[in-house]
């Protein structure tokens, strides 16, 4: 299997795996795994979709907590309830705080003032008032809806009911943690598995006097929607939560300096047991509430806060041997077979490797022995190896030339983003031509995300293939029903559920099918916003013109790696075929696009030159929080061209033959100020 596909299918395996740890967690209130090894999950997917640019509509980085229970009315958050990036060391710290400068324009040795919050191991909440009195409680659910809990929060003694205080705000979403003390849950303990999962169930009891009876605490630390903001900066808020009657951390500090955080990082995670309350990490928020009004929100996650995490969970075991697995996309991916060993509660036995690379610059051989990371998967990453311990029997692993599926050689290819070669090596039989390859893409094509085919898992998938009764995606659509119903642990009743299952999935979203294709670096996300820009199938299939890709250049998103991955794609013949062949199948259902409204809606705005004081991403986000739209190249349907300093003077003389309006840098700004 190629090593980028390999790659793609441990990513997607585990997506998957954080769906299952996510719906237990927030919906039976049964944690699989430690809080350690969820977040380590959650930062090796992050690492894949950094590396390989996927991207998934399940990915934390897309995606917050899980959907709502049936059992609870929902409601949408008037403000969403994102979740926090996550740092786990210094240089991390660095990174956020560096892309927030570059962002703001502002010198290198800014340094931003912090809000610095303990990171409390509970449940979000978030709770309305209307002229001081407590109305409506939500859960977080998955960000943009919660369930209404409202009469189980009324329950907590540090939930005020009812605030009379002058300056409180005639209408305010007051967010928090409800979790439940450590002293408190020793006598509960017996019905839970740990606070938080106490903290959970009792939250979700349909019954509140069930839940009055569970001591839960609760500490508040921003808000959501306010109807008038006068403070300055989230420490004179989080003031202003105490004045008002609301718990606060005894934690909370404001710090300048990234050597000051890791410093009170460090203090905070040696003392972290002697609290009455379990806490992961901590939490570093920009102080100045400007500066996160222009910082903004990216997907998940505010721009201007950061989860400071505390150490995960580390073990040492005995490589007994190295596998190769071929993932979806051709990726060739190492994964050690290591002595069983248990850390955090789970016994693990393989480790991934993760590439070639990875495993010349740790030097690892079979039989080493390796310091190795719960990472919340069963596939755990080796951190590091023990040479002191090296046998002299340990063997160099000679990483495989050609492909082990279908003996194909394996490349290394050079990216044109990075200008260097990938670390990723991958089997050069692209498309359907490997067998390893083409079972995982019919797996994909399948899953959840895409066609949604109930009753094709992968076990059916690979005894379907290996019969012989499919090979490409539109042979699912043409199978012998009463042939299956034949089969062992197969009847005429489940034979037909498949069909109706198969029929159903027919109609779908363009974007649903863009995904299943398959193609590398085109993840959900990436899938949703070429849909969104194309608009149709018939622009799609368009694109098999190589010079219409190039319009995707136009998206948000959407760079020269998604482009050149496209290309490849619609140069493979057998893709074509495939595709043409499934258009002749499959019903496209029409786009619904949400658009925001502001002073640039409806309009398509291109900048050039450079600005002062505003970055290109700042001023990106400015039109698009306004309803504008931003792309890269001058034509007919622009409706300004911004034109800061020393612009490309053929942008601007194309701009005047096309009669496009010409504003500089004041003129937006002053139209941007309209919309504030």
């Amino acid at each position: 299997m190629n090593s980028k596909k390999q790659s793609e299918k441990i990513y997607i395996e585990k997506i998957k795996l954080l769906e299952k740890y996510n719906k237990f967690y927030y919906q039976k209130q049964k944690p699989l795994v430690t809080d350690s090894a969820f977040d380590n999950l959650k930062q090796e997917i992050l690492i894949l979709e950094s590396r390989y640019k996927y991207k998934n509509p399940n990915s934390p980085s897309v995606q917050v907590g899980f959907k709502p229970s049936k059992n609870f009315k929902k409601f949408k958050h008037r403000v969403k309830m994102l979740s926090l990036s996550n740092a786990f060391t210094k240089e991390d710290l660095i990174n956020f705080q560096k892309k927030n400068i570059n962002f703001l324009t502002l010198t290198k040795d800014y340094e931003f003032e912090y809000s610095v919050e303990p990171k409390i191991d509970g449940i979000s909440a978030s709770l309305n008032y209307k002229n001081g009195k407590l109305v409506k409680g939500l859960s977080r659910g998955d960000g943009e809806e919660g369930e209404d809990i409202t009469a189980n929060l009324k329950t907590i003694k540090d939930i005020p009911l009812r605030i009379n205080h002058t300056d409180f705000p005639d209408e305010i979403d007051i967010r928090g943690e409800v979790f439940i003390e450590n002293n408190d849950f020793k006598q509960i303990e017996k019905d839970f598995a740990n606070p938080r999962n106490a903290a959970s169930g009792s939250l979700r009891q349909k019954d509140p006097k069930k839940t009055e009876l569970i001591p839960l605490k609760f500490i508040a630390y921003t808000f959501g929607f306010i109807s008038e903001m006068k403070l300055k900066n989230q420490s004179d808020f989080l003031k202003n939560l105490y004045n008002w009657g609301f718990k606060i951390s005894e934690l909370n500090k404001t710090i300048r300096g990234i050597d000051n955080l890791v410093k009170y990082h460090s203090e905070v995670e040696k003392n972290r047991f002697s609290l009455n309350y379990d806490i992961d990490g901590i939490v570093y928020k920009v102080n100045d509430f400007n500066l996160q009004k222009r910082l903004g929100f990216m997907a998940t996650a505010p721009r201007w806060a950061v989860a400071h995490k505390f150490s995960a969970n580390y073990s040492i075991t005995k490589i007994i041997d190295i596998d190769i697995q071929v993932g979806r996309t051709g990726a060739l991916t190492p994964v050690a077979k290591v002595k069983p060993v248990n850390i955090g509660g789970v016994v693990v036995s393989n480790a991934t490797l993760h590439n070639e690379d990875e495993i010349i610059r740790k030097d690892i051989r079979i039989g080493d022995t390796v310091k190795i990371e719960r990472a919340g998967d069963v596939i755990p990453h080796v951190i590091a190896v023990d040479k002191k311990l090296r046998s002299l029997k340990s063997k160099k692993y000679i990483f495989p030339n050609k492909c082990p599926s279908c003996g194909s050689k394996t490349i290394k290819e050079y990216n044109s983003v990075t200008k260097k070669i990938d670390a990723v090596r991958r089997c050069s039989n692209e498309g359907f031509g490997c067998e390893k390859i083409s079972i995982e893409k019919l797996k994909h094509f399948v899953s959840k995300d895409a066609l949604n085919i109930e009753g094709l898992g992968k076990k059916v998938i690979e005894k379907f293939w290996d019969l012989k009764f499919i090979k490409f995606p539109n042979d699912i659509f043409n199978l012998n029903f009463k042939t299956i119903s034949r089969l062992e642990g197969w009847g005429s009743q489940s034979a037909e559920n498949l069909k109706n299952s198969i029929n159903k999935s027919k109609k779908l979203k363009l974007d649903r099918f863009i995904y299943s294709l398959g193609i590398r670096h085109i993840g959900q996300e990436n899938a949703k916003l070429i849909s969104e820009f194309l608009g149709n199938y018939s622009n799609f299939i368009k694109l098999k013109d190589q010079k219409n890709i190039d319009d995707l250049s136009n998206i948000d998103g959407i760079g020269e790696t998604q482009i050149s991955s496209l290309k490849n794609f619609f140069k493979n013949k057998l893709n074509l075929k495939v595709v043409s062949s499934l258009n002749e199948i499959l019903t496209f259902e029409k786009n619904v696009t949400k658009k925001t409204e502001g002073v640039f809606s409806n309009k398509i705005l291109m900048f050039t030159g450079k600005l002062n004081n505003i970055s290109r991403a700042e001023a990106k986000s400015i039109v698009e929080n306004n309803g504008g739209k931003i792309v890269s190249n001058v034509s007919k349907k622009l409706d300004y061209l911004v034109a800061g300093e020393k612009p490309t003077s053929r942008k601007v003389k194309t701009a005047n033959d096309l009669k496009v309006k010409i504003l500089n840098q004041n003129d937006f700004e002053k139209i941007s100020k309209l919309g504030q």
